[in-house]
């Protein structure tokens, strides 16, 4: 198969890539390196484009002619979504209709998306499954939601087959250590986390400490990015082999608390991490953590990577690395 990544040079999307590698595919990278990396691109070809650019996609497919499309390409910081919610619903919604609409033109019919938990909002219960209602709360999840109603339409209207892997907290980096995580700026908790216990950034600041959580911290299920990775090629394969359409939790089943990553990132430096507890911030419910049975069913998926141990103990290899640290 032969297979376009969207925001293939970024985090997961070159962890997919690589993953689509491994089993075989031909991978196209288009990405506007707005957020990604032209050295993560180490796994096919690439074309430098804009997801709201649909002539530039036009020309993609018409070059290439993929059999499907895997779609990373969106901002994700949803503190910034609640500043700047236009950008969000630019990027987000804009160049998902515009990638729709480039894919029906070239008679394209498989898609997988990046989705994610916080179309959920406050969930009404922990873990979530699918069937929960979505209330999100930022602009960063009502742009992932309306992307999903866009994609139900589209199927009923032109037939288009497709799944939204709706992801928890990616974390970790590549085991080969080929490609990880590297963000300007970095939000993410656990590279953050290192980076202060390694004395090489700030002070950690805890968003919020009395929370209504078993240690007043928030709580998440950290997924390994190539456990993601995995599923968004086994999704594909299923589009392809004519699979059902719809939604998808993908997540580990288990939430950590804030401090327990410290904790794990403390036993895995073995230097301490220092961090003051600050604010909650706008947009960020205190737990959110998956029921994945459905994943584990249909796409006969199971997370390889779920210890949290293991799993920072993979972004700190790789930080070591990137960083000559």
């Amino acid at each position: 198969m032969r297979v376009l990544v969207t925001g293939g040079a970024g985090y997961i999307g070159s962890h997919t890539a690589k993953e689509l590698a491994r089993a075989g595919a031909e991978t196209v990278v288009y990405d506007n390196l707005s957020s990604g990396h032209r050295d993560f691109v180490k796994w096919g070809a690439f074309e430098h484009g804009d997801i709201r650019d649909g002539a530039a996609l036009s020309a993609c497919f018409r070059k290439h002619r993929p059999d499907g499309v895997i779609h990373f390409a969106a901002k994700s910081y949803v503190g910034e979504s609640m500043s700047d919610p236009g950008k969000y619903f630019s990027n987000n919604v804009t160049g998902a209709l515009t990638l729709l609409e480039a894919m029906r033109e070239a008679e394209i019919t498989n898609l997988v998306v990046s989705g994610s938990c916080s179309v959920y909002g406050e969930p009404d219960q922990n873990p979530i499954t699918e069937d929960q209602p979505l209330r999100p709360i930022s602009p960063y999840g009502a742009s992932k939601a309306f992307m999903e109603r866009m994609l139900a339409d589209f199927r009923a209207a032109h037939g288009l087959n497709w799944l939204s892997l709706r992801y928890f907290n990616a974390a970790g980096a590549d085991p080969d250590g080929e490609v990880g995580e590297r963000h300007s700026p970095e939000t993410h908790l656990i590279p953050l986390a290192l980076a202060a216990a390694a004395g090489a950034g700030a002070e950690l600041t805890v968003f919020g400490g009395d929370l209504a959580t078993p240690d007043g911290t928030c709580v998440r299920d950290y997924v390994h990015v190539a456990d993601l990775a995995d599923a968004h090629v086994r999704g594909m394969l299923r589009l392809l082999s004519g699979g059902d359409s719809g939604c998808l939790n993908l997540g580990t089943g288990r939430g950590h608390s804030i401090r327990e990553v410290i904790g794990a990132v403390e036993r895995v430096t073995g230097r301490r991490t220092p961090f003051r507890i600050g604010s909650p911030r706008a947009g960020d419910p205190p737990a959110l953590f998956a029921d994945n049975r459905r994943a584990e069913a249909e796409l006969t998926w199971r997370p390889q990577f779920a210890d949290l141990d293991a799993i920072v103990g993979s972004a700190w290899n790789w930080m070591k690395k990137d960083t000559g640290r």
